[in-house]
């Protein structure tokens, strides 16, 4: 059976596209979940991270501070790639090995994996397919702003580190555009799993 890859940029609507391909029996991987096991206290990719970053972004509990991990590596696009750099080697293995664990069980099953930056990390060649939920910009921004209660400005920090819609739409198999009501986006949905 084809692997699919979903991805979309920040506040484009993927969580609910997941949801929606989840209500019609597909088995579902969350790159961004098994982002945030790696790199828990102690495994290789937390150690990484705390080497170059410093302990000033552990929490006292000696967890990530996301937030603050995430300002710096959000202003400085180095940082990022380094941040990347030792978490996506993790998360793929991790797949892989979900992937096997779930084919094991049923051969025919649809997997569809959510990654974010599938594309920015090339990751997206290891799809037979590929997904993209897009969103009009001002809706994306708003949403964001909204859902994480910052300011115009981070937001469009944050929007603008990531690669744009325009580009990732020519690495998409098929496209979900959440722009209008979620009943839109679901019929997209429903439709695009006849065809998977």
């Amino acid at each position: 059976m084809p692997l699919y890859g979903l991805t979309g940029g920040i506040a484009t609507g993927k969580s609910y596209i997941d949801r929606c391909f989840v209500d019609l029996g597909t088995h579902l991987i969350d790159a961004d979940l098994i982002a945030r096991e790696v790199v828990e206290p102690d495994k290789p990719a937390w150690k990484k991270i705390v080497d170059y970053f410093g302990e000033s972004i552990l929490n006292p509990d000696r967890t990530l501070d996301r937030k603050k991990l995430g300002k710096r590596v959000f202003a400085n696009r180095e940082d990022l790639k380094r941040l990347e750099s030792f978490i996506h080697p993790e998360v793929f293995n991790r797949e892989n090995e979900l992937v096997r664990e779930i084919r094991d069980k049923d051969p025919d099953a649809i997997i569809v994996v959510d990654a974010a930056l599938m594309i920015e990390s090339g990751s997206y060649k290891r799809f037979d397919k590929v997904i993209l939920v897009v969103v009009e910009e001002s809706i994306q921004l708003e949403r964001l702003m909204n859902r994480d209660g910052i300011s115009k400005e981070e937001a469009i920090q944050k929007i603008s580190s990531q690669m744009p819609q325009s580009e990732k739409r020519k690495y998409a198999d098929y496209i979900i555009d959440t722009s209008r009501t979620r009943e839109e986006s679901k019929s997209q949905v429903e439709e695009l799993f006849q065809k998977l």
